[in-house]
Protein backbone atom coordinates (compact mmCIF):
# COMPACT_ATOMS: atom_id res chain seq x y z
CA UNK A 1 0.00 0.00 0.00
CA UNK A 2 1.37 3.43 -0.96
CA UNK A 3 1.93 5.91 1.85
CA UNK A 4 -0.05 9.18 1.52
CA UNK A 5 2.02 12.12 0.34
CA UNK A 6 2.67 14.91 2.85
CA UNK A 7 0.23 17.84 2.40
CA UNK A 8 2.95 20.28 1.39
CA UNK A 9 3.77 18.19 -1.69
CA UNK A 10 0.73 19.88 -3.21
CA UNK A 11 2.78 23.07 -3.18
CA UNK A 12 5.29 21.55 -5.58
CA UNK A 13 5.14 22.30 -9.28
CA UNK A 14 4.97 19.50 -11.84
CA UNK A 15 8.75 19.21 -12.22
CA UNK A 16 9.25 19.06 -8.47
CA UNK A 17 6.51 16.49 -7.95
CA UNK A 18 8.07 14.18 -10.52
CA UNK A 19 11.52 14.65 -9.00
CA UNK A 20 10.20 14.12 -5.48
CA UNK A 21 8.56 10.85 -6.50
CA UNK A 22 11.75 9.68 -8.21
CA UNK A 23 13.75 10.47 -5.07
CA UNK A 24 11.22 8.65 -2.89
CA UNK A 25 11.49 5.58 -5.13
CA UNK A 26 15.30 5.52 -4.79
CA UNK A 27 15.76 6.82 -1.27
CA UNK A 28 13.69 4.27 0.62
CA UNK A 29 15.86 4.52 3.75
CA UNK A 30 16.54 7.87 5.48
CA UNK A 31 20.03 9.21 4.85
CA UNK A 32 20.77 9.25 8.57
CA UNK A 33 20.09 5.52 8.72
CA UNK A 34 22.16 4.76 5.65
CA UNK A 35 25.23 6.44 7.08
CA UNK A 36 27.82 8.53 5.27
CA UNK A 37 29.44 5.94 3.01
CA UNK A 38 26.25 4.22 1.88
CA UNK A 39 24.58 7.57 1.22
CA UNK A 40 27.54 8.68 -0.87
CA UNK A 41 27.39 5.53 -2.96
CA UNK A 42 23.63 5.77 -3.45
CA UNK A 43 23.59 9.44 -4.43
CA UNK A 44 26.86 9.61 -6.35
CA UNK A 45 26.73 11.55 -9.60
CA UNK A 46 28.57 10.51 -12.72
CA UNK A 47 29.82 13.02 -15.29
CA UNK A 48 28.00 13.20 -18.58
CA UNK A 49 29.80 12.55 -21.84
CA UNK A 50 27.56 15.24 -23.34
CA UNK A 51 27.06 18.04 -20.82
CA UNK A 52 24.01 20.24 -21.29
CA UNK A 53 26.30 23.28 -21.39
CA UNK A 54 29.47 22.52 -23.33
CA UNK A 55 32.43 24.80 -22.66
CA UNK A 56 35.62 25.14 -24.66
CA UNK A 57 37.81 24.79 -21.60
CA UNK A 58 37.38 23.10 -18.22
CA UNK A 59 40.58 22.46 -16.26
CA UNK A 60 41.17 19.91 -13.52
CA UNK A 61 43.38 21.70 -11.01
CA UNK A 62 45.09 20.95 -7.70
CA UNK A 63 44.78 23.45 -4.85
CA UNK A 64 47.51 23.72 -2.24
CA UNK A 65 46.09 23.92 1.30
CA UNK A 66 47.31 23.49 4.86
CA UNK A 67 45.88 19.97 4.85
CA UNK A 68 47.48 18.99 1.56
CA UNK A 69 46.38 19.04 -2.09
CA UNK A 70 42.67 19.25 -2.95
CA UNK A 71 40.93 18.66 -6.27
CA UNK A 72 39.12 21.51 -7.98
CA UNK A 73 37.66 22.23 -11.38
CA UNK A 74 38.03 25.55 -13.19
CA UNK A 75 35.33 26.45 -15.71
CA UNK A 76 36.36 29.09 -18.22
CA UNK A 77 33.59 31.22 -19.73
CA UNK A 78 33.26 31.56 -23.50
CA UNK A 79 35.43 34.17 -25.17
CA UNK A 80 38.98 34.77 -26.17
CA UNK A 81 41.72 34.61 -23.51
CA UNK A 82 42.98 38.00 -24.68
CA UNK A 83 39.77 39.72 -23.60
CA UNK A 84 41.37 40.48 -20.24
CA UNK A 85 41.28 39.11 -16.72
CA UNK A 86 38.09 37.31 -15.75
CA UNK A 87 36.04 37.72 -12.59
CA UNK A 88 35.73 34.39 -10.81
CA UNK A 89 33.24 32.67 -8.52
CA UNK A 90 34.62 30.22 -5.95
CA UNK A 91 31.80 27.66 -5.76
CA UNK A 92 31.31 25.35 -2.77
CA UNK A 93 28.97 22.41 -3.31
CA UNK A 94 26.21 21.27 -1.00
CA UNK A 95 25.56 17.87 0.54
CA UNK A 96 25.20 18.45 4.26
CA UNK A 97 29.00 18.59 4.72
CA UNK A 98 28.90 14.79 4.26
CA UNK A 99 27.96 14.32 0.60
CA UNK A 100 28.75 16.14 -2.62
CA UNK A 101 31.32 15.96 -5.39
CA UNK A 102 32.67 18.01 -8.27
CA UNK A 103 30.57 15.95 -10.66
CA UNK A 104 27.40 16.69 -8.71
CA UNK A 105 27.67 20.42 -9.44
CA UNK A 106 29.32 20.14 -12.85
CA UNK A 107 26.26 21.16 -14.85
CA UNK A 108 25.37 24.15 -12.69
CA UNK A 109 28.97 25.44 -12.72
CA UNK A 110 29.02 25.13 -16.50
CA UNK A 111 25.77 27.05 -16.77
CA UNK A 112 26.96 29.85 -14.48
CA UNK A 113 30.22 30.27 -16.38
CA UNK A 114 28.53 30.19 -19.79
CA UNK A 115 25.81 32.70 -18.92
CA UNK A 116 27.64 35.12 -16.65
CA UNK A 117 31.04 35.59 -18.26
CA UNK A 118 32.62 34.69 -14.91
CA UNK A 119 35.02 31.81 -14.45
CA UNK A 120 33.93 29.30 -11.80
CA UNK A 121 36.27 27.35 -9.53
CA UNK A 122 34.49 24.38 -7.94
CA UNK A 123 36.24 22.91 -4.90
CA UNK A 124 36.21 19.35 -3.58
CA UNK A 125 36.64 20.20 0.09
CA UNK A 126 37.08 17.60 2.84
CA UNK A 127 33.89 15.96 4.08
CA UNK A 128 32.52 14.96 7.48
CA UNK A 129 32.44 12.90 9.59
CA UNK A 130 36.01 11.96 8.62
CA UNK A 131 36.97 15.66 8.64
CA UNK A 132 34.62 17.59 10.95
CA UNK A 133 34.46 21.34 11.49
CA UNK A 134 36.50 23.42 10.84
CA UNK A 135 38.16 21.32 8.11
CA UNK A 136 35.83 22.33 5.25
CA UNK A 137 36.00 26.00 6.21
CA UNK A 138 39.80 25.87 6.35
CA UNK A 139 39.77 24.33 2.86
CA UNK A 140 37.57 27.16 1.57
CA UNK A 141 39.77 29.83 3.14
CA UNK A 142 42.96 28.26 1.80
CA UNK A 143 41.43 27.89 -1.66
CA UNK A 144 40.47 31.55 -1.80
CA UNK A 145 44.03 32.49 -0.82
CA UNK A 146 45.44 30.08 -3.41
CA UNK A 147 43.11 31.46 -6.06
CA UNK A 148 44.26 35.00 -5.43
CA UNK A 149 47.91 33.94 -5.58
CA UNK A 150 47.41 31.96 -8.80
CA UNK A 151 44.92 34.29 -10.42
CA UNK A 152 47.07 36.07 -12.96
CA UNK A 153 48.53 32.82 -14.30
CA UNK A 154 44.98 31.55 -14.89
CA UNK A 155 43.70 34.77 -16.48
CA UNK A 156 41.70 35.64 -13.35
CA UNK A 157 41.31 39.08 -11.81
CA UNK A 158 42.50 38.68 -8.19
CA UNK A 159 40.41 41.68 -7.16
CA UNK A 160 37.19 40.27 -8.65
CA UNK A 161 36.57 37.02 -6.80
CA UNK A 162 33.16 36.18 -5.37
CA UNK A 163 32.23 33.20 -3.22
CA UNK A 164 29.07 31.13 -3.27
CA UNK A 165 27.53 27.75 -2.71
CA UNK A 166 24.38 25.79 -2.04
CA UNK A 167 23.21 24.40 1.32
CA UNK A 168 26.36 23.36 3.22
CA UNK A 169 28.34 25.27 0.59
CA UNK A 170 26.25 28.35 1.36
CA UNK A 171 27.19 27.96 5.01
CA UNK A 172 30.88 27.79 4.08
CA UNK A 173 30.60 30.84 1.83
CA UNK A 174 28.92 32.89 4.56
CA UNK A 175 31.39 31.70 7.21
CA UNK A 176 34.35 32.47 4.96
CA UNK A 177 33.18 36.08 4.63
CA UNK A 178 32.72 36.41 8.40
CA UNK A 179 36.16 34.91 9.07
CA UNK A 180 37.91 37.31 6.69
CA UNK A 181 35.99 40.36 7.95
CA UNK A 182 36.81 39.60 11.57
CA UNK A 183 40.51 39.41 10.73
CA UNK A 184 40.57 42.52 8.58
CA UNK A 185 41.47 40.56 5.46
CA UNK A 186 40.33 41.34 1.90
CA UNK A 187 36.77 40.21 1.30
CA UNK A 188 35.21 38.61 -1.78
CA UNK A 189 33.32 41.08 -3.94
CA UNK A 190 30.08 39.23 -3.24
CA UNK A 191 28.56 36.21 -1.49
CA UNK A 192 25.96 34.09 -3.26
CA UNK A 193 24.09 31.87 -0.81
CA UNK A 194 21.68 29.24 -2.11
CA UNK A 195 19.41 27.91 0.66
CA UNK A 196 22.36 28.17 3.08
CA UNK A 197 22.52 26.28 6.38
CA UNK A 198 23.25 29.15 8.75
CA UNK A 199 21.74 28.27 12.14
CA UNK A 200 22.03 25.35 14.54
CA UNK A 201 18.85 25.95 16.54
CA UNK A 202 16.40 24.33 14.08
CA UNK A 203 13.64 26.48 15.56
CA UNK A 204 12.06 28.53 12.77
CA UNK A 205 8.60 27.46 11.50
CA UNK A 206 9.85 25.83 8.29
CA UNK A 207 11.68 23.17 10.33
CA UNK A 208 8.30 21.92 11.53
CA UNK A 209 6.19 22.81 8.53
CA UNK A 210 8.46 21.01 6.06
CA UNK A 211 9.96 18.43 8.40
CA UNK A 212 9.30 15.63 5.91
CA UNK A 213 10.13 17.57 2.74
CA UNK A 214 11.54 15.70 -0.26
CA UNK A 215 15.27 14.91 -0.32
CA UNK A 216 16.12 16.73 2.92
CA UNK A 217 14.01 16.05 6.00
CA UNK A 218 14.46 17.91 9.26
CA UNK A 219 15.76 14.75 10.94
CA UNK A 220 18.34 14.16 8.22
CA UNK A 221 19.44 17.81 8.38
CA UNK A 222 20.07 17.46 12.12
CA UNK A 223 22.10 14.31 11.44
CA UNK A 224 24.18 16.11 8.82
CA UNK A 225 24.86 18.88 11.33
CA UNK A 226 25.99 16.41 13.97
CA UNK A 227 28.44 14.87 11.48
CA UNK A 228 29.80 18.31 10.62
CA UNK A 229 30.42 19.67 14.12
CA UNK A 230 31.82 16.35 15.38
CA UNK A 231 32.31 15.26 18.97
CA UNK A 232 34.61 18.18 19.86
CA UNK A 233 31.88 20.79 19.35
CA UNK A 234 28.83 19.06 20.77
CA UNK A 235 26.86 21.55 22.86
CA UNK A 236 28.08 24.74 21.24
CA UNK A 237 29.71 26.20 18.15
CA UNK A 238 30.83 29.66 17.07
CA UNK A 239 29.65 31.92 14.26
CA UNK A 240 32.02 30.32 11.77
CA UNK A 241 30.07 27.08 12.05
CA UNK A 242 26.65 28.73 12.41
CA UNK A 243 26.87 32.21 10.82
CA UNK A 244 23.56 33.32 12.36
CA UNK A 245 25.40 33.44 15.70
CA UNK A 246 27.53 36.39 14.59
CA UNK A 247 26.90 39.44 16.77
CA UNK A 248 26.81 41.64 13.67
CA UNK A 249 26.84 41.11 9.91
CA UNK A 250 27.96 44.66 9.22
CA UNK A 251 30.77 45.07 6.70
CA UNK A 252 30.16 41.86 4.79
CA UNK A 253 30.12 41.80 0.98
CA UNK A 254 26.89 42.28 -1.02
CA UNK A 255 24.75 39.18 -0.97
CA UNK A 256 22.28 37.24 -3.05
CA UNK A 257 20.24 34.70 -1.08
CA UNK A 258 18.11 32.15 -2.95
CA UNK A 259 15.63 29.88 -1.17
CA UNK A 260 13.19 27.10 -2.02
CA UNK A 261 9.57 27.23 -0.86
CA UNK A 262 9.37 23.65 0.49
CA UNK A 263 12.56 23.40 2.50
CA UNK A 264 13.25 23.05 6.24
CA UNK A 265 16.14 25.54 5.84
CA UNK A 266 13.99 28.20 4.16
CA UNK A 267 13.17 30.40 7.13
CA UNK A 268 16.71 30.34 8.52
CA UNK A 269 18.15 31.43 5.17
CA UNK A 270 15.58 34.21 4.76
CA UNK A 271 16.15 35.38 8.34
CA UNK A 272 19.88 35.59 7.56
CA UNK A 273 19.10 37.71 4.51
CA UNK A 274 16.98 40.02 6.69
CA UNK A 275 19.84 40.37 9.17
CA UNK A 276 22.26 41.20 6.37
CA UNK A 277 19.91 43.94 5.16
CA UNK A 278 19.38 45.24 8.70
CA UNK A 279 23.13 45.45 9.24
CA UNK A 280 23.64 47.50 6.10
CA UNK A 281 24.75 44.82 3.64
CA UNK A 282 23.22 45.24 0.16
CA UNK A 283 21.18 42.03 -0.11
CA UNK A 284 18.69 40.52 -2.51
CA UNK A 285 16.62 37.57 -1.33
CA UNK A 286 14.54 35.55 -3.80
CA UNK A 287 12.27 32.65 -2.88
CA UNK A 288 11.51 30.13 -5.63
CA UNK A 289 8.04 28.70 -5.26
CA UNK A 290 7.01 25.13 -6.00
CA UNK A 291 10.43 23.54 -5.44
CA UNK A 292 12.35 21.83 -2.64
CA UNK A 293 15.87 21.82 -1.25
CA UNK A 294 18.45 20.77 -3.81
CA UNK A 295 16.69 22.11 -6.91
CA UNK A 296 19.40 24.64 -7.78
CA UNK A 297 21.96 22.13 -9.03
CA UNK A 298 19.51 19.97 -10.97
CA UNK A 299 19.97 21.53 -14.39
CA UNK A 300 17.53 20.09 -16.90
CA UNK A 301 15.22 18.68 -14.21
CA UNK A 302 13.45 21.75 -12.82
CA UNK A 303 12.36 24.77 -14.85
CA UNK A 304 12.98 26.82 -11.69
CA UNK A 305 16.64 25.81 -11.80
CA UNK A 306 17.15 27.91 -14.92
CA UNK A 307 15.33 30.80 -13.28
CA UNK A 308 17.54 30.58 -10.18
CA UNK A 309 20.72 30.38 -12.26
CA UNK A 310 19.54 33.48 -14.11
CA UNK A 311 19.11 35.22 -10.74
CA UNK A 312 22.72 34.42 -9.92
CA UNK A 313 23.93 35.46 -13.35
CA UNK A 314 22.18 38.85 -13.10
CA UNK A 315 23.69 39.37 -9.68
CA UNK A 316 27.23 38.51 -10.80
CA UNK A 317 26.95 40.69 -13.89
CA UNK A 318 25.67 43.52 -11.72
CA UNK A 319 28.62 43.15 -9.37
CA UNK A 320 31.04 43.23 -12.31
CA UNK A 321 29.37 46.30 -13.79
CA UNK A 322 29.37 48.15 -10.48
CA UNK A 323 33.04 47.39 -9.88
CA UNK A 324 33.98 48.42 -13.42
CA UNK A 325 32.07 51.70 -13.07
CA UNK A 326 33.73 52.42 -9.72
CA UNK A 327 37.16 51.69 -11.17
CA UNK A 328 36.64 54.08 -14.09
CA UNK A 329 35.28 56.94 -11.96
CA UNK A 330 37.98 59.52 -11.18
Amino acid sequence: MNRPLPPHWERLDTDAQLAAQAIADVLTTPLRELGAQAARELLASTPSDRPLTPLDRVDEVTVRTRSGPLRARLYHPPGSPDEGLRPTLLYLHGGGFVLGTLDGVDEVCRAIAARSGWAVLSLEYRLSPEHPYPAALEDALDTLAWLRESALDAGIDPDMIAVGGDSAGGNLAAALCLHLRDRGLPLPVSQVLVYPAVDDRFSTPSWTRFADAPLLTAADARWFWEQYIGPDHQGGVDQYAAPMKAASLHGLPPALVLTAEVDPLRDDAEAYAERLQHDGVPTTCIRHSGVFHGFFTEVGVFAKTDAAIDDMVRHLRGIATTRATSASTP
